[in-house]
Formats: structure tokens, sequence, C-alpha cells
């Protein structure tokens, strides 16, 4: 094995263990603390949650805070073994993953924060009623939503050009780019069906969790795993 290629392993590899880091703080943040703690349509119930469980609610802001950082990081290295595979799509690429989380998911985490400065009276909102901070708190919830959606169209062109490019690549097998194309069409799916037809959004949902796990997991695993293809790897059937 020559240096450069072991060099390409040890960035490969990097960049798996990056991305299962993403995934576990970031299933930490959405799938453990807010999905327990928001309760759709009842402001009383989650702010009763927030608040017996602060410490809770805070280490999900910075779960997800670590987890965009860390997504800069793997933005980069992802371009970087791509790059032969297409020099301007990869840096395409790479743009929408910045945008995503480490700009528009990062920021949205302003929604996060404030509901629970809402709820603890902060100024300007000592004044409020109780039910004023409660509903203020969940509206702000609500956006952080929304916000984790719209960083999910920008997310949803970054795992479809990053399908591209691994169809491409001679670095990867192309079966992992078929599968994050179908993750690119979840992301899309999702944002498009709960701001155009919410009716449709409990299917999306599942339809984005699904895809997502299969696609992005096949990538992350293979990029730990095995790093990249070796050159004496056979091609056919990818």
């Amino acid at each position: 094995m020559s240096s450069e290629e072991l060099s390409l392993r040890h960035q490969a590899r990097a960049a798996g263990g990056l991305y299962l880091l993403i995934i576990v703080l970031a299933g930490f943040a959405e799938g453990f603390v807010r999905s327990r703690m928001i309760v759709a349509g009842d402001p009383a119930a989650t702010a009763a949650g927030i608040l017996a469980a602060p410490g809770l609610f805070r280490l999900g802001f910075l779960a997800d805070l670590t987890a965009f950082l860390a997504d800069a990081a793997l933005a980069v290295l992802l371009y970087l073994l791509l790059r032969p595979a297409g020099p301007a799509l990869a840096l395409l690429a790479l743009v929408f993953r910045l945008l995503a989380h480490p700009a528009i998911a990062s920021l949205n985490l302003l929604h996060h924060l404030a509901a629970l400065r809402i709820l603890d009276g902060v100024s300007p909102l000592q004044g409020f009623s109780s039910l004023q901070r409660q509903q203020l708190a969940l509206f702000a919830l609500d956006l952080h939503g929304s916000g984790y959606l719209i960083a999910g169209a920008f997310f949803g062109v970054h795992c479809a050009l990053l399908a591209w490019l691994l169809v491409r690549s001679e670095r990867f097998p192309s079966i992992l780019g078929f599968l994050l194309g179908l993750s690119a069409v979840g992301y899309l799916f999702e944002c498009g069906a709960v701001f155009v037809a919410p009716g449709l959004a409990p299917i999306a949902r599942v339809l984005v969790g699904v895809t997502a796990a299969v696609g992005e997991g096949a990538l992350c695993l293979f990029l730990l795993i095995r790093g990249i293809r070796s050159p004496a790897d056979p091609v056919p059937g990818g």
C-alpha cells in the first residue's frame, strides 16, 4: 500500500469516526431530548418537561452544537476524498453541507436556547404571565423545527451531489451513491411535504428516517471499516 493510499484511508476513517459522532450526538439531541420534552400543541406540558430537566435540555443544545462543529470538519474530509470524481461537484457539495449544519442549523439552535430562557423568565419577559411564557417557548421550538427542515433542504441537495460523486468515484462502491441518493429524496421530500402538504408530514418523517439511516449509515460504516476501496478491488457491481 502506497503512502498516499494509506493517508487517504486515514482520512476516510477519520471521516467515518466524525460521521458516527454526528449521528450519535444529533440523534441524542433530537431523538432523545427534544422528542421527549416537546408536546405538540401543549405549551404547559412542554414547559413542564423542559423545566423538570433543564440540564438535559442544555445538554441537548451542547450535543447539537458539537455535532455541527464536527460536521464542518467532515465536510472538508469528504471534499478531499471525492474531489477526484469531480472537483466542481465536490466543492458544491462541500458548500451545501457547510450551509446546512455548521451555518443554518447552528444558528437555528438559538430557538432551542430561547425556549429555556423564555421559561426562566429572563428580562424583558419578567412581566409575562406563566401561560404567555409557555406559549412563547413552544413557538420558539416550533420555529426550531422549521429551521431544522430548512437546513434539511440544503442537506438533501448535498446528499444528492454526494451520491453522484460516490457513483463516479473509484474509491467507493457505487451502491453507496444509490443509497445516499435515497437519503437525498427523503430529506427533500420531508421539507416539501411539511411546508406545502402538512398532511403528508407523518409519512415524510418515516421516509426520511429510514432512508437517512440506510444511506448515511452505510456510508459511515464503510468509511469506518474499509476507509476507501483499494485499486486492486474488483469494480463490477460497484
